[in-house]
């Protein structure tokens, strides 16, 4: 038995996203995406965890697990329900979610876009259309005068890489499109929100950390595919990587590893377990990214003359299982893989496990189940798992107690 201590410091919290918790997100293109006909989702969003209305008692439950900190996201089509109009409602209520978190004694990590836009923008191209990132630095701007004195961190882009990825390449996310070219367009567009939102969200009040979200994966070429795991790796995260210049942090978002052959992404390898997603149960993966994160962010600083590699933090990390015991085990797993990057020097601020709910998995529905809390269909009545308490108890002792070799992460 060995005995692994985080930084004094270190972050510890859940995640969660509006359209997945909140429910009755009515005026969003994924509400529309997910009622149109012949829609890739199978069922609807509905009324989510209802945390629209009951938001106190998530945040309670965050708080009783012994957690420092809560990651959430604003809806932007309920801010801004039409361009240029904006719903002082809405606002407050964002508000007063953010002050819950300080009386609760959490940091808010807000996220300003996670997947979803509103359907007056969706139906002017979304992404693609013109002054789409000037359109978002407003709507930056406009919430971060409001919630800024509040925000520990704020996050520009969830995931910008998926939504130009299962949006235009795979076509399971709006607008349902397999559209290279269309892909690379988006790609562009976000890059150029995410570097216009951050100077937007620094405009004050307040001083939070500004920053992205990004989803890696632990790429692993076997003979023959190292041409074309860069190729995949370029489009999904380098580009990405490369536009952060000047951020505060990176959040980190890691959930499995991908093995790459000379014909392409192979399935799972004999032997190894995999989650309702359907990808490897493989909780080193999150060490291999961090590693990455660091590297690749070092190098662009070294480039530019500035300092170090970005200070990170895994703004996600979990897994989709009906047994609770294999989450508790994946998540002492995945923080080993943390602290042994730790140990090495990365800079690594913080862990946010994904997430706080039973919630709302986008084109999968109900079915994939990451929370720490299991959710009631019907009557939404909430029932924390095993696995909280365990997090919750490595939280507040700051430290990780591990038996034998642990395996590296990559």
């Amino acid at each position: 038995m060995s005995t692994i201590s985080f930084p004094d410091g270190f972050l510890w919290g859940t995640a969660t996203a509006a359209h997945q918790i909140e429910g009755g997100n009515v005026n969003s293109d994924w509400w529309a995406f997910e009622h149109a006909a012949g829609t890739p989702c199978v069922e609807p969003s509905g009324d989510a965890c209802d945390s629209w209305h009951r938001w106190p008692e998530d945040l309670d439950l965050v708080s009783s697990f012994g957690l420092g900190a809560y990651r959430f996201s604003v809806e932007w089509c309920r801010v801004e329900p039409e361009p240029g109009e904006w719903s002082p409602a809405a606002l407050d209520h964002y508000r007063r979610l953010a002050a819950g978190c300080r009386d609760r004694g959490l940091v808010p990590v807000v996220t300003m876009n996670h997947f979803t836009l509103p359907r007056w923008l969706a139906s002017d191209g979304g992404w693609e259309a013109k002054g789409a990132p000037q359109r978002f630095a407003r709507y930056c701007e406009r919430v971060i005068a409001v919630l800024g004195d509040l925000a520990g961190w704020v996050c520009t882009l969830n995931e910008p890489n998926i939504v130009a990825a299962m949006g235009y390449r795979f076509g399971v996310f709006p607008p349902g499109l397999v559209d290279p070219a269309r892909r690379a367009a988006v790609t562009a567009a976000l890059v150029a929100a995410h570097r216009a939102g951050v100077e937007a969200l620094r405009s004050g009040p307040g001083d939070p950390l500004v920053g992205m979200t990004l989803s890696m994966t632990d790429y692993q070429a076997l003979p023959g595919g190292e041409a074309r795991m860069e190729r995949v790796r370029r489009s999904m995260e380098d580009v990405f990587l490369e536009a952060l210049e000047g951020d505060d942090f990176l959040g980190v978002q890691t959930y499995s590893r991908a093995r790459i052959g000379p014909e392409g992404t192979l399935g799972a390898e004999a032997g190894v377990p995999v989650t309702q997603m359907g990808y490897e149960r493989w909780p080193e993966a999150i060490g291999a990214t961090l590693r990455r994160a660091a590297e690749v962010t070092a190098s662009q600083a070294s480039a530019s003359q500035s300092s170090a590699s970005l200070p990170l933090v895994v703004t996600e990390n979990g897994i989709s299982t009906e047994d609770d015991s294999e989450r508790a085990a994946f998540i002492e797993a995945a923080l080993a893989s943390v602290a042994g990057c730790i140990a090495d020097g990365v800079d690594v601020r913080g862990y946010f496990y994904w997430s706080l709910l039973d919630n709302f998995e986008w084109v999968l529905g109900y079915g994939p189940k990451f929370g720490l809390v299991e959710v009631d269909r019907e009557t939404f009545e909430r029932k924390p798992k095993a696995s909280a308490a365990l997090f919750g108890s490595l939280a507040r002792a700051n430290r990780l107690v591990v038996a034998g070799e642990q395996r590296p992460g990559r």
